[in-house]
């Protein structure tokens, strides 16, 4: 039988690629699994990169809401560049557990290593016993609401779909929970304004201001008869993470960060019209006649940094319950898992004792699904940036890729480290990596993949996506 020849594609070795010869795995092409991919990509590495997706965007498109168009679309661009490299082969609508066994690929496909770099996707249960009883029957959750919201306008979405409803509760505490209550709170104005026979374009509407919009049309909010939604958040109105708080602050600084988030969150409820009730947990279920109408809360206090529940309940009825307290990793067969993250032995690498050739970037370590969760920046950056990115920024809307860009960098250093961990493996002759590249190769055809990223990209991308 006679031997694979080496793809001309491939990298072969050279002084000026360190990591030619070595194969990669990248699950998750999104931001970091695009940056994580071109990186070792440009330092010679074969880099595969298996997407769940046909395409590869992922909390872009489907978690960062849709009014940051221009955002979004930078990063679409971005993400294109990066994995449009010719040694970067983009494998789509392949979940690993379900199309190829995780254990499979990190230790008998031919790789190196393999990359986890595929995010925080599943919410983190209501902490309520018996709560998700009642998933579509009264309660959702923050993912496919926000998944739907970015796709409600294109003609032919296949997934599943909700309804912006007046009087919403929402659970959560955070930039994803106040999301959610934007998305209530712009899609039930707009409804109701279109009652009276007035069009409002959404982005208008999330850039202006609720109140702005309603006066330029001799309108007030109360005249609409919207009661709106409310967040229930279990600390304080000061200790919303919208600003970051290093470890080490002095009271001084404390005071001031703690003093910033509550300024931030009070412009944008004064700008979207959504309520928060502080100091609230969910502690019990209201239904009726099999669905969930309301929660019972417990009122809590805050002794040391710590929650502590009180003896005070109350009832509050919703005509929906959207649960937003936190995204966290998929769990993938073949993964130990500890509590709701993976087993790593080594958080800083996101390394695993059973696959010693598994690293793991971005969220999926962090366990949190918000896109600027990673964040770094000193505080008055992130101020500036958090407050562009809530929409309170002044019309400084472009300050919010400050967000990312921090996120990048901090990308970049890891994928350094760890390529220099892979420079110490040898590298595949040319007939093994051809047969490596040749087993890609058939999952893209069982994926229908054209071998062009721009071609499959222009066919999966519909006209309408915003």
């Amino acid at each position: 039988m006679s031997q694979p020849t080496a793809d001309p594609s491939l990298p072969s070795p050279s002084s000026a690629e360190p990591l030619a010869g070595r194969a990669i795995a990248v699950i998750g092409g999104a931001t970091a699994g695009a940056e994580v991919a071109h990186r070792l990509a440009e330092a010679g590495a074969f880099v595969a990169v298996f997407e769940q997706n046909p395409r590869p965007y992922g909390k872009i498109e489907d978690g960062l809401p849709r009014w940051h168009h221009e955002l979004r679309r930078k990063e679409y661009r971005t993400i294109d560049a990066k994995l449009s490299h010719p040694h970067v082969h983009f494998v789509p609508n392949t979940r690993i557990g379900r199309d190829i066994e995780f254990e499979d690929l990190a230790h008998r496909w031919g790789f190196h290593a393999v990359i986890l770099a595929n995010g925080a996707w599943r919410d983190r249960p209501l902490p309520i016993d018996g709560a998700d009883a009642y998933i579509g029957r009264g309660l959702v959750y923050q993912n496919p609401f926000i998944v739907w919201f970015n796709h409600a306008d294109e003609k032919d979405w296949p997934g599943e779909r909700f309804e912006a409803v007046d009087d919403a509760l929402v659970v959560g505490g955070g930039l994803a929970s106040i999301d959610v209550a934007k998305v209530l709170m712009l899609e039930t104005t707009r409804a109701r304004l279109r009652e009276r026979g007035i069009d409002e374009p959404l982005l208008a509407l999330e850039l202006k201001g609720i109140p702005k919009v309603l006066e330029r049309h001799g309108l007030r909010f109360e005249e609409l008869g919207l009661a709106g939604c409310t967040l229930f958040y279990r600390r304080r109105l000061e200790d919303m993470p919208l600003v970051e708080i290093p470890d080490d602050a002095t009271p001084e600084r404390r005071a001031k960060a703690e003093s910033a988030r509550r300024k931030l969150l009070e412009k944008a409820i004064e700008k979207y019209r959504f309520r928060v009730e502080p100091l609230s947990a969910p502690d019990g279920l209201l239904v009726e006649d099999g669905r969930l109408v309301g929660l019972r809360f417990r009122r809590t206090r805050i002794d040391g940094g710590r929650i502590v529940p009180t003896d005070e309940t109350f009832d509050r009825r919703g005509s929906l319950i959207l649960s937003s307290i936190g995204s966290i990793p998929e769990p993938i067969p073949g993964i130990a898992m500890k509590g709701e993250l993976f087993a790593f032995a080594d958080w800083d690498l996101g390394r695993l004792d059973a696959y010693p050739n598994v690293f793991s970037a971005g969220n999926v370590v962090t366990g949190k699904g918000n896109i600027v969760a990673s964040r770094k920046h000193a505080s008055h950056v992130a101020e500036r940036a958090i407050a562009a990115f809530l929409g309170v920024g002044e019309g400084d809307r472009c300050a919010e890729s400050d967000l990312l860009a921090d996120t990048d960098e901090a990308t970049r250093a890891w994928t350094d480290r760890v390529a220099g961990a892979l420079a110490d493996h040898p590298p595949h002759d040319p007939p093994a990596l051809a047969r490596l590249a040749a087993r890609v190769q058939a999952r893209q055809s069982a994926s229908d993949y054209p071998g062009s990223y721009q071609t499959w990209i222009s066919r999966v991308t519909p006209p309408d996506l915003e």
